[in-house]
C-alpha cells in the first residue's frame, strides 16, 4: 500500500520526458521556465501546501496564548465544558491534518520533484547537446560540460523550487505573524519592523556579493572537473611524455584558483552569520522589554506576550535557516546563470525546419564553387569544383593543411561552408538532415576513438539492428576475430563482451583500426570515406584488410585520403589539392607523368610515406 502510494506521485512527473529538446533561452528565469515545462502542477500545489502549513502553525501560536489566558482567568473544573469543543478541533489540527498536510507536502516534494525534476533537466540539456556542433566540443573540455550538465540541473531545481516553497513560507509565516502580533498591539510590530528592515539590509549587501562569488566558483569547479578529467583521459600520452608533475601542476592552478573563490565566500559567510545573529538577539531582547512595559500598563495579556516570547524565539531560529536558504538561492541562480552560458549556446549547424532524409539512388557527389575558412578569413577551400562520378573511387593528396580532411568534414556537414554547395544525387546537403546524411556515409579516421562499452556495441554501432551473423562476417573480414577472443576485462566478460576503456585505450592502435573497419563494414553504407583507414595497421595485417576493403569499396562511391600514396594509387582518380584548390587530377599514370607536385610527392615517399615539406 506504501509502495503504491509512493510510486503513484513517483510516476506524477516525468523524468525521462519524450520531447524534441530546442535551444534554451539566454534570459535566466526563461531558462528555468524553459526546464519547467511538466513540472508546473506539482510545483504550485507545492507553494500551496506550504503556504497553508505556514498559516497553521502560526495559528498554533496564537493557540498557545489564548490557552495560556485561559489558564489564567478560568476555573479549571468547568475549563473542558466551555472550551472543550475548541480543545478537541485544536487536537484533530495538530494530530491529524497538519500532518496530513505535510505527507502530501513530503510525497509532492521527494517523490514527484527531487529526483525527477533534475532528471529531466539533464536528460533534455544532454540531448539538445547531442546535437550541438563539432566545433562546440572541439573548444570545450568535455568533462567541463559534463559537469555544467549536472550542476545546472540540480541548480536549477533549487532555485525554482526555494522561490515557491521556501520563500513562500517565510513569507506567508512572516506576514501571519505580524498579523497575530497587531491583534495583541499595534506597537508590537515595531520590533519586528526594525529588524525585517535591518534584516533586509543585510541580505542586500551580502547576497549579491555571495552570488557573484557563487557564479566564479561554479565556473572554477568545472575548470578543475575539466583539468582532472583531461589528465585522465589522455594518461598515455602523459605517461609517454613523463608529464606527471606537470599534469598535477596544471591542475593544482585550477585548485588554487578554486579555492580563492572559497575562500572570498567563506569570508562573506562569515560576517552574514555574525551579522544576523546580532541583529536576532536584539530582537528578542525588544520584543521582551516592550511586552513586559505593555503588561506592566495593562495594555496585553500574559498569553499576548507568550505569542510575542514564542514568535520572537522562533523567529530567531528560523532566521539563521532563512539566511541560507536565500544564501543558497542566490549561490544556485549563480550556477545556473554560468551553466546557462554554455548549455543555451547556438549550434553552428542545423537541421532547416523542412530537411527531408537524404534519397540516395546513385551516390554522384559535386562540389559546387565551394569556399570554406573556419571563420578565419583565410580561406582554407578557395572556390572549389570537384564531381565524383556514381561509384567513382578517388584519392585526396596534398601537404599537410591543404584541405583534405577539411572537404570530408564539408562533406558530413561537420561545418557549414561560407558559399557555394555540395550535393549529393543532385541534393543539396543543407536541405537534409544531418543524421540521414550521416548514415548514408561511413568513414574510418586515422585517429578511432571507440565508446568506453563492449566490443559487440561497439561494432554493432555501425548498425544496432544487425544480426549476430551480419556482425561475425564483419569481424571477419577485419580481419579482427582472433584478438576479439583472446580480450578479457577486470569484471570477468570475455570476447565480445570485454569493454574496451574509455576511447579504446585497452586495445592496440592497430586493433581499434580493426574494430573501426567491422563497424563500418557492417554499416555498409553507399558512400565510403577512408581517411588513413590502414595507417595504424602493419604490413602483413594491412595486406590481409586491404582485400577486404576493395571489397567494401565495389557498388560505391569512395573518397580516400592517405599519405601513404601506395594505398590510394590504384584508385580511378586521384585529385591533388594545394592550398585550398584542387591542382591536378587523373590517375596515378597520368599524374607521374605530368611531373607535377603528385610526382614530386611520389618520389620524395621513403618506405611508402608522404613527406611534410
Amino acid at each position: 500500500m506504501i509502495n503504491r502510494l509512493l510510486g503513484l506521485f513517483e510516476s506524477w512527473t516525468k523524468p525521462l520526458p519524450n520531447i524534441e529538446p530546442s535551444q534554451p533561452p539566454r534570459g535566466l528565469w526563461a531558462f528555468c521556465r524553459h526546464y519547467t515545462q511538466g513540472f508546473e502542477r506539482p510545483l504550485l500545489l507545492m507553494s500551496l501546501l506550504t503556504a497553508t502549513i505556514a498559516v497553521l502553525e502560526v495559528s498554533l501560536f496564537g493557540f498557545m496564548g489564548q490557552l495560556v489566558d485561559w489558564l489564567v482567568t478560568k476555573n479549571p473544573e468547568t475549563l473542558l465544558a466551555e472550551e472543550g469543543t475548541t480543545l478537541i478541533g485544536m487536537g484533530l489540527l495538530v494530530l491529524v491534518f497538519i500532518p496530513l498536510l505535510t505527507l502530501l507536502h513530503a510525497l509532492i516534494v521527494y517523490q514527484s520533484l527531487l529526483g525527477n525534476y533534475p532528471m529531466a533537466i539533464r536528460w533534455l540539456a544532454h540531448k539538445y547537446l547531442l546535437r550541438q556542433s563539432i566545433s562546440f566540443y572541439q573548444n570545450e573540455f568535455a568533462g567541463r560540460v559534463a559537469t555544467k550538465v549536472m550542476q545546472t540541473s540540480l541548480a536549477v531545481r533549487e532555485t525554482v523550487m526555494k522561490l515557491l516553497d521556501v520563500l513562500m513560507y517565510i513569507l506567508v509565516y512572516f506576514t501571519s505573524m505580524v498579523v497575530m502580533m497587531a491583534k495583541a498591539d499595534w506597537r508590537m510590530v515595531i520590533p519586528m519592523a526594525l529588524w525585517l528592515t535591518c534584516y533586509i539590509l543585510l541580505q542586500w549587501f551580502f547576497i549579491p556579493r555571495l552570488k557573484a562569488v557563487a557564479s566564479e566558483q561554479a565556473d572554477a569547479r568545472s575548470t578543475m572537473t575539466g583539468r582532472i578529467v583531461d589528465s585522465y583521459s589522455n594518461i598515455s600520452t602523459v605517461k609517454l611524455f613523463a608529464h606527471t608533475q606537470q599534469e598535477a601542476n596544471y591542475a593544482r592552478s585550477s585548485m588554487r584558483e578554486f579555492l580563492a573563490t572559497v575562500y572570498r565566500q567563506m569570508r562573506l559567510v562569515t560576517g552574514i552569520n555574525v551579522s544576523v545573529q546580532v541583529l536576532n538577539y536584539l530582537l528578542a531582547f525588544s520584543v521582551a522589554a516592550l511586552s513586559i512595559w505593555l503588561w506592566m500598563d495593562s495594555a496585553i495579556t500574559v498569553g499576548a506576550i507568550a505569542i510575542a516570547v514564542s514568535l520572537a524565539l522562533r523567529l530567531n531560529g528560523m532566521s539563521q535557516w532563512i539566511m541560507w536558504e536565500v544564501s543558497a538561492l542566490f549561490e544556485n541562480l549563480g550556477t545556473v546563470s554560468d551553466g546557462m552560458n554554455t548549455l543555451s549556446q547556438t549550434a553552428n549547424v542545423t537541421d532547416d525546419p523542412n530537411a527531408v532524409p537524404l534519397n540516395i539512388s546513385a551516390g554522384a557527389i559535386l562540389f559546387n564553387d565551394v569556399c570554406f575558412d573556419y571563420g578565419e578569413k583565410n580561406g582554407v577551400l578557395k572556390h572549389l569544383n570537384l564531381a565524383i562520378r556514381p561509384g567513382e573511387k578517388i584519392g585526396l593528396v596534398g601537404r599537410s593543411g591543404a584541405g583534405k580532411s577539411t572537404l570530408v568534414n564539408l562533406l558530413l556537414r561537420f561545418y557549414d561552408i561560407e558559399s557555394g554547395a555540395i550535393l549529393i544525387d543532385g541534393q543539396n546537403i543543407k536541405d537534409v538532415s544531418q543524421d540521414s546524411l550521416r548514415s548514408n556515409i561511413g568513414m574510418v579516421t586515422q585517429d578511432t576513438s571507440l565508446l568506453h562499452r563492449s566490443i559487440r556495441e561497439n561494432i554493432l554501432y555501425g548498425r544496432p539492428d544487425a544480426s549476430d551473423a551480419e556482425m561475425l562476417s564483419a569481424i571477419e573480414k577485419a580481419q579482427a576475430n582472433e584478438f576479439i577472443e583472446q580480450l578479457t576485462d577486470p569484471h570477468g566478460n570475455r570476447g565480445l563482451d570485454a569493454q574496451v576503456g574509455e576511447r579504446g585505450v585497452k586495445l592496440s592502435g592497430g586493433q581499434r583500426q580493426r574494430i573501426a573497419i567491422a563497424r563500418v563494414l557492417l554499416k555498409d553504407a553507399p558512400i565510403l570515406v577512408l581517411d588513413e583507414a590502414t595507417s595504424a595497421l602493419d604490413s602483413e595485417v594491412e595486406a590481409a584488410i586491404q582485400q577486404s576493403l576493395y571489397q567494401l569499396m565495389e557498388g560505391k562511391t569512395v573518397i580516400a585520403i592517405a599519405h601513404r600514396l601506395s594505398t590510394i594509387a590504384a584508385m580511378d582518380r586521384l585529385i591533388v589539392l594545394d592550398q585550398g584548390q584542387i591542382v591536378e587530377q587523373g590517375s596515378h599514370k597520368e599524374l607521374i607523368a605530368q611531373q607535377g607536385i603528385y610526382a614530386q610527392l611520389w618520389q620524395r615517399q621513403t618506405g611508402g610515406f608522404l613527406g611534410v615539406d
